[in-house]
């Protein structure tokens, strides 16, 4: 069973709130941001189409006189102005209504998107193509069931998608949280077109509520966090939107033993920021990330078998296997990935580890894909790109400091 943590610390010198999640003593997911910032993702607004980009399908929507923002131009059949056009195709000057889907990564600037999409425990909805989604990791029964209840609703007019939390759900908490996530998208919609050029429609929630919507709470036993003013505001959001883990949520107090030296979360902190990650076997990773991909390389180190090569081998590979898809998730990894495992000679060991590397890849909320070995050994994986990673975070928060 799981626990999040949600706290502040000191992270480059900045006062930061921070969530862990926690899985036997594990660090899976660690995110911070300082106390006095705020991220845009997720952040509707009222945007202003600058220029576009034909060669490339782009456009690029600035969301305030500073900040421009990458669009792609396959959406804009789902574009929502704030005047009416009679023509669907986008040109300099028209102002539309777009949400931050990806923060700014490296040199790449943020990601707007025309389909507007309202988060809930359950549900998704969105203002784009309409239709039904269903989260791969339900199985077929749990698919059928919560589609039947959507479809009884008449839900289709709306796109929808349903994710691995509904499973839990009882249908009458399903169709509570779409009329919820309808209003809200009512109300944008309805607002939305009259309001000025650049104006925020909906920000964001405080991220740490974010992060613990989105936790899948099948396993999640605790909530627990020893700040009085994150503990009220968390304990309201729940009673609006998430009464059913209200229960999960505890105020730490004790003066002897703090939190965060409770869950060691700065010892957790400082190892996912290392270069090298050892094995328990003996082996060890090197995780290095550039502008263009990650390189993950892994190395028998200090691992003394008793067996023969080719079975040591298999074995430091299938604990690689599982120690990758961890940290991919805790310092945020996206983009490429090509990862270096130690040869093995028999075809049959190869198959079993991409096997099981997928098996671990499919337990992270993030989609990540194995794709297959290459000529050299290699094996290439995605994952998609949503927020930065944990590396560029620090970098930011660095440079945040200076300033």
């Amino acid at each position: 069973m799981s626990k999040l943590i949600i706290s502040r610390m000191e992270i480059e010198g900045i006062l930061c709130d921070y969530t862990a999640l926690i899985d036997h003593n594990r660090l899976l997911e660690f995110h911070f941001q300082p106390v006095s910032q705020k991220s845009i993702l997720d952040n509707i607004y009222v945007g202003q189409v600058d220029n576009l980009v034909k060669n490339i399908q782009g456009a690029f929507i600035k969301i305030n006189k500073d900040t421009p923002c990458y669009y792609d131009l396959k959406e804009q059949n789902t574009a929502i102005y704030t005047s009416p056009k009679k023509s669907a195709q986008m040109v300099p000057g028209d102002q539309v209504l777009v949400q931050v889907c990806r923060d700014a990564i490296k040199s790449k600037q943020p990601a707007v998107t025309t389909n507007l999409s309202f988060k809930g425990k359950y549900l998704v909805l969105t203002t784009g193509k309409k239709g039904i989604g269903l989260s791969g990791k339900l199985d077929v029964e749990e698919k059928k069931r919560l589609k039947g209840w959507l479809e009884e609703a008449d839900a289709v007019t709306y796109g929808l998608v349903v994710r691995t939390n509904a499973r839990d759900a009882s249908k009458e908490e399903l169709l509570k949280e779409l009329e919820l996530l309808k209003k809200r998208c009512e109300r944008i919609l309805q607002f939305g077109v009259s309001r000025t050029c650049f104006s925020l429609l909906e920000e964001r929630e405080a991220f740490y509520l974010s992060v613990l919507r989105n936790t899948y709470t099948r396993d999640l036993e605790e909530i627990v966090t020893d700040i009085p003013q994150l503990y009220q505001q968390i304990m309201s959001y729940l009673t609006e939107n998430q009464p059913e883990d209200l229960g999960r949520l505890r105020f730490y107090e004790d003066a002897l033993l703090p939190l965060i030296k409770l869950y060691g979360i700065e010892k957790k902190f400082d190892e996912v920021r290392q270069e090298k990650v050892w094995l328990k076997s003996g082996g060890f990773l090197v995780i290095q990330p550039t502008e263009a991909l990650v390189s993950i390389d892994v190395n028998t180190g200090k691992f003394i078998g008793k067996k023969k090569a080719e079975e040591t081998y298999r074995k430091i590979n299938l604990e690689a296997a599982e120690e990758i898809a961890r940290q991919l998730r805790v310092r945020n990894l996206s983009g490429i990935i090509l990862i270096d495992f130690i040869n093995m000679s028999n075809p049959d060991h190869n198959e079993e580890l991409l096997h099981v590397l997928q098996k671990y890849l499919r337990k992270d909320p993030v989609k990540a894909i194995v794709h297959d070995m290459t000529q050299l050994n290699l094996v290439e994986v995605t994952r998609k790109k949503v927020e930065k990673p944990l590396s560029e975070e620090l970098t930011a928060l660095r440079q945040y400091s200076v300033n």
